[in-house]
């Protein structure tokens, strides 16, 4: 069943189109970042200066957003477009009803639609990895650094299960409505909730609510901050983010405001990368959890529906 999706996914023309704008995004980040990535190299007050292949994830100049941007903006819709119509569109073919009559239990078939298009998207952007790795090497002649690749397959993780929420979340709401354009609209309908909405409603409730700043001490706005990005990081577009960041950029030493006796007696050094993993710990747990429950909810909702009307 995995195989068959796997092989549905590659021949559809949905997939070939949303590859064709991941890997033409991919390419521009690329040729945008190799066009500058002298200049940033030597640019000796970056403290991340000498981390050329994490430069090439990162660096832009004004062009194009760095590719880590774009996955965070074009991936949800590449796990939508993948899971919009995974129980729906069999239903209303009439396929599930006669997949179903054949030895096959609903779970299975859940875990085949979720497994085959997460394989499609691991071997995408493993793929576009190496390819830039490749690419690093052949324009610069500098060989890769352990850490360094470390860390861009720990990205690529990221990256696969931030894109494994959305269809988590996309397979979901295929199981809850009938028709695959309501489904799509609505996983659509949450993406540009999450992605433009909620900073938006965020931001005037706390203007309502919150006092003014300029009439707070240091340590209070620090503590409004805090409680500020609290609530930043329910949305996974934020938990990405964070995580990308950290894992790109080895100079990040926190991701919230910071005393100024913890910056004192911090040393103006790279994190390693075992210190970037617990940063961004918690990010990758809350990314894993709320695909796990988004897989949960399809399931119970699937197991409870009728299939033969």
């Amino acid at each position: 069943m995995v195989r068959k999706e796997v092989a549905d996914h590659i021949r559809s023309w949905r997939f070939i189109v949303l590859l064709l704008l991941v890997v033409l995004t991919f390419f521009g980040s690329m040729y945008i970042s190799l066009s500058n990535i002298s200049r940033a190299v030597g640019n000796t007050n970056d403290p991340d200066h000498l981390f050329l292949y994490l430069k090439l994830l990162t660096i832009t100049d004004g062009t194009l957003p760095p590719f880590h941007v774009f996955i965070g903006f074009l991936g949800p819709l590449l796990g939508i477009g993948l899971g919009f119509d995974a129980i729906n569109a069999e239903q209303n073919n009439g396929t599930l009803t006669r997949l179903l009559a054949q030895p096959v239990y609903r779970d299975n078939l859940l875990l085949a639609k979720f497994t085959g298009a997460l394989i499609v998207i691991s071997v995408l952007f493993l793929s576009l990895g190496l390819l830039m790795i490749g690419g690093g090497l052949l324009f610069t002649g500098v060989k890769i650094e352990p850490q360094e690749f470390l860390r861009i397959i720990c990205f690529i993780v990221l990256s696969i299960i931030y894109i494994g929420f959305w269809l988590s979340l996309s397979i979901l709401l295929s199981v809850i409505f009938k028709q695959a354009a309501t489904s799509a609209l609505t996983a659509i309908g949450i993406w540009l909730f999450f992605t433009i909405f909620y900073q938006i409603l965020l931001n005037l409730i706390v203007k309502a609510f919150l006092p003014d700043p300029a009439l707070l001490s240091q340590e209070e706005v620090a503590k409004y901050n805090n409680v500020i990005l609290t609530f930043l990081r329910f949305v996974p577009s934020q938990l990405y983010t964070d995580g990308t960041t950290t894992l790109l950029m080895p100079s990040v030493r926190s991701l919230g405001p910071l005393s100024m006796e913890q910056m004192a007696n911090a040393i103006p050094a790279p994190l390693s990368l075992r210190d970037s993993l617990l940063i961004v710990w918690p990010q990758l747990c809350g990314l894993t959890a709320a695909t796990m429950v988004c897989f949960a909810l399809a399931y119970y909702f699937f197991m409870r529906r009728e299939i033969r009307t």
